[in-house]
């Protein structure tokens, strides 16, 4: 049995579960102080809630049962945890010239292109850019602040010999020594 499926799941206070049986299998709709997230979860997976704590329990032993187990866990753990205290990703930006401003709606980045980089904000994100170097990303849903930050992330990636780009905060850059002079010539 799956370690993180088995494990009871506690609903912080502020935060609203409802669980309702669809065609598709059971949604389940969290409500906290941030945002309000909704899920719909495989049939095969039955969860439930008693007196501020949610069980998932799997209905065989299929090895794709068992797999959906674990994660179904999760997946409901990090939704009560975005309604209740929300994700935060951090993105800093090394170069020369290398900038970012948000500006309503959408994130300007200046990456060395002969253009400025424009994206458009996803609904239920909120991007800062405290400093033209750091650039904040912050919602309730782990996914989507995730998916964004890889996004932007990935029209400059670090590279090796000078470390220029977009890269997490925490993120260690190993660094490659460049092209050396041949001895005695």
């Amino acid at each position: 049995m799956s370690r993180i499926g088995r494990k009871p799941i506690t609903i912080p206070k502020g935060v609203e579960v409802k669980i309702t049986n669809t065609p598709l299998g059971q949604k389940v709709t969290v409500k906290g102080k941030k945002d309000t997230l909704e899920r719909v979860f495989r049939p095969s997976i039955v969860i439930e809630q008693n007196d501020g704590i949610i069980n998932v329990k799997r209905t065989s032993d299929l090895k794709s049962v068992k797999q959906l187990h674990g994660t179904t866990a999760s997946h409901i753990s990090n939704m009560l945890e975005g309604v209740s205290e929300g994700f935060k990703k951090v993105l800093m930006i090394t170069g020369v010239g290398y900038k970012a401003k948000a500006q309503g709606k959408q994130i300007v980045l200046s990456l060395g292109y002969s253009h400025p980089v424009e994206m458009t904000i996803p609904e239920g994100i909120l991007c800062e850019t405290p400093k033209d170097n750091r650039i904040e990303i912050s919602g309730a849903n782990k996914e989507t602040v995730g998916a964004f930050a890889r996004d932007i992330r990935q029209w400059r990636t670090p590279d090796p010999y000078k470390a220029k780009g977009v890269r997490y905060k925490d993120e260690i850059i190993r660094r490659k020594s460049g092209k050396t002079m041949a001895a005695g010539e």
